[in-house]
């Protein structure tokens, strides 16, 4: 979809998924301290999903250490019913302020596994450093690294199953993930690799802002579920770097705006970037896709105008599940002009 399509004036949800957004806007609430740091012992509560060899619908999983010293590893994500034929690597960045979740968290660990089965990839969840105990630019350090281990033969040959085809890899991933995703995207860009090759992006919902306050901001802040303009100031707050001469229009926050890296030149892959009717970063995120467009960019937008921040974790809605269908159209894409 290239136009963003006309959002409805109220958000049509069922009780049920309304209910699962309170309790997580509640929970969110209750993990940010007002003195800017994070409840930990409280996330001690969060379900946690152990890796299992036996395959979970359709999928086996195991987890790989990138570095013990920082704690950097991932969770690779095998679909079962694939095993001749290459399948495209998808490097994901959970979402999540920047400030919690990990890849062994159930809700990333439930949707990766669907990407993997339902995408015909093999997925590899990057758990990175959380903020504000590590700041920017820890996490997408993290991420590059985690793209430079794969480069290397012995890893890959160790921790990858033999189908796993390098040469095709898409970085994906939502909210702070999108934004972790097109940062490491760029760092990819001027990082010489020897067989890993980054063919495409995927940017669910992207978090992206600005010291302006701009249309969707102003018009669904305490009205639209998940996100107000008070937990995404506290979200930058905790993740920025401290001592630097930068607000909320750092160029990893307003990625598009006065301090924008210049990207027109780079080689950045074919992106497709999602946005919803009912989420506060809407314009953020249509401001990217409209400069990623001026910058000469391949780029596509998917709108979902009844949906909110984060529908892709929850799979009861219809939505989730075209939003799947449609990132398998643009994997299909991508790879058939390769």
């Amino acid at each position: 979809m290239e136009a963003a399509a006309e959002t409805p004036k109220s958000l049509s949800l069922p009780w049920t998924t309304r209910i699962t957004l309170w309790l997580l806007d509640i929970g969110l609430n209750l993990v940010m301290r007002k003195d800017g740091t994070v409840n930990r012992g409280l996330l001690k509560l969060v379900p946690l999903t152990p890796p299992s060899s036996e395959p979970i619908n359709g999928v086996k999983t195991y987890d790989v250490v990138v570095d013990p010293t920082r704690n950097l590893w991932f969770r690779v994500f095998v679909p079962t019913q694939y095993t001749v034929e290459d399948l495209p690597v998808m490097v994901f960045c959970h979402g999540s302020g920047y400030i919690v979740a990990s890849a062994d968290t159930q809700l990333y660990d439930d949707f990766c596994r669907k990407l993997a089965r339902e995408l015909h990839v093999i997925v590899v969840s990057v758990d990175y450093r959380l903020a504000p105990e590590h700041r920017h630019p820890a996490q997408h350090e993290d991420g590059l690294d985690v793209l430079k281990f794969l480069d290397i033969e012995e890893n890959r040959s160790k921790w990858l199953p033999g189908n796993a085809n390098i040469s095709q890899c898409f970085i994906a991933g939502d909210s702070a993930g999108g934004n972790m995703a097109h940062h490491v995207a760029v760092r990819a860009s001027q990082f010489n690799f020897q067989q890993l090759q980054v063919v495409g992006l995927v940017s669910i919902q992207p978090f992206f802002g600005g010291e302006e306050r701009i249309g969707s901001e102003i018009r669904l802040n305490g009205t639209a579920p998940i996100l107000t303009l008070k937990q995404t100031d506290w979200f930058w707050n905790a993740f920025l770097p401290l001592g630097e001469p930068y607000n909320r229009d750092h160029p990893v926050v307003n990625v598009s705006g006065r301090y924008a890296v210049d990207i027109s030149k780079m080689d950045l892959p074919p992106t497709i970037v999602v946005v919803a009717g009912f989420d506060i970063l809407r314009d953020w995120q249509i401001r990217y896709y409209e400069w990623l467009k001026k910058s000469g960019k391949e780029v596509y937008l998917m709108d979902y105008p009844n949906m909110f921040h984060g529908f892709c974790l929850l799979p009861d809605l219809p939505e989730s599940n075209q939003l799947i269908s449609e990132v398998k159209d643009f994997i299909h894409n991508v790879l058939n002009k390769i």
